[in-house]
């Protein structure tokens, strides 16, 4: 009876101090954690507010509040939605990826989707000279290249993902020889360019704002919010999928069948990105990063739109200094490439291994 006591003691003890600190089962291991994750949140929110109202405001000569001062505003909005839009795309399709690969420092280009992008433009050019860039330029051609991109992931993903013997690791490394391959291909029609065709292609090479169009705005918002929602409410299977081959068929998730999928709606997102502005290697790899340090959590429904907050602040942070320090309106990816390969080698050197 004594030792019953005592460990009815013990445990309300136990009970009582779990309860003092606020501990509860779920994404969060404490309340303190909640709070945290909501302040990031808002925070991020309020970042992104301030840098659309920067950009939007900032420089505009006409008078605050003005007909010309709206009218001008109103041209640099389609400019915020290309923003939201790769943000968006980037970030959710980075931390998904990252989840199926089981690979926290992999990004979906290894897929070789810039690879496919360069060679498509370097192409372009080579066979047509310099009037190729508008070639590859209109609604049809953005899709085309969007269709192209996809086809080359089905591909890869129906051939070695399927049957027993099905490999993610297998399928990255095609992913990566196959990328090589298309960049030096690219590489040796660059060479025989002329400077000027030269000059074209590099302005169409480097990922900015500026390469997009507003008439692809309305074929590519709804392709990203389809991909971004469809995996933001899977991502409960993305949580198992994230525990691993074996872990996740004991919950009863067809991992092979959940990890095609994934991977699917991955490459429409980079696909569309891709097509739309550029390559941006680094930027789904610096916010997916950010995110899992600040989100404080493993649940993808929390992590998901941390990374889409973080995505639209990194580049609209990049495209506001370009813009307005630089002088080099739309041309972000240099800062990020910058920034984003700096935290990639110091994740890198300290994890010590891929």
């Amino acid at each position: 009876m004594a030792e019953r006591a005592v460990l009815a003691g013990t445990t309300a003890t136990g009970a009582a101090a779990t309860e003092a600190e606020g501990r509860a089962s779920g994404p969060f291991p404490t309340a303190r954690a909640r709070r945290r994750y909501r302040l990031v949140v808002a925070g991020l929110v309020a970042v992104a507010a301030l840098i659309a109202l920067g950009l939007l405001a900032w420089d505009n000569p006409m008078p605050l509040g003005s007909d010309g001062f709206w009218r001008i505003a109103e041209l640099r909005i389609t400019s915020l939605v290309v923003m939201a839009v790769v943000a968006v795309a980037q970030g959710v399709a980075t931390v998904a990826f990252q989840t199926a690969a089981g690979n926290r420092i992999l990004t979906p280009s290894i897929l070789g989707f810039e690879a496919l992008y360069v060679a498509v433009q370097t192409s372009a050019v080579y066979f047509l000279g310099a009037a190729g860039i508008s070639a590859v330029q209109g609604v049809p051609q953005f899709l085309l290249q969007v269709a192209l991109m996809m086809g080359l992931a089905t591909a890869l993903f129906g051939w070695l993902l399927r049957g027993r013997r099905g490999s993610v690791h297998v399928m990255l490394l095609v992913g990566i020889v196959i990328g090589g391959g298309l960049g030096s291909v690219s590489a040796f029609m660059q060479r025989l360019l002329t400077p000027s065709e030269f000059d074209v292609l590099s302005a169409r090479l480097f990922g900015s704002v500026a390469n997009a169009d507003a008439a692809y705005l309305p074929f590519a918002v709804p392709l990203v919010a389809l991909g971004a929602v469809v995996l933001w409410l899977r991502s409960r299977r993305l949580d198992a999928l994230a525990l691993g081959r074996d872990v996740a068929t004991g919950l009863g998730v067809d991992h092979r069948r959940e990890t095609m999928l994934v991977l699917l709606l991955v490459s429409l997102l980079i696909a569309v990105s891709t097509a739309l502005v550029g390559p941006m290697v680094f930027l789904g790899f610096l916010v997916a990063t950010l995110a899992y340090q600040l989100s404080g959590t493993y649940d993808h429904r929390r992590i998901l739109p941390v990374a889409a907050l973080l995505g639209f602040v990194v580049l609209g942070g990049a495209s506001f200094v370009m813009r307005h320090v630089f002088s080099a309106e739309g041309v972000v990816s240099i800062i990020i490439e910058l920034v984003g390969g700096t935290v990639f080698l110091l994740v890198l050197l300290r994890k010590g291994r891929l």
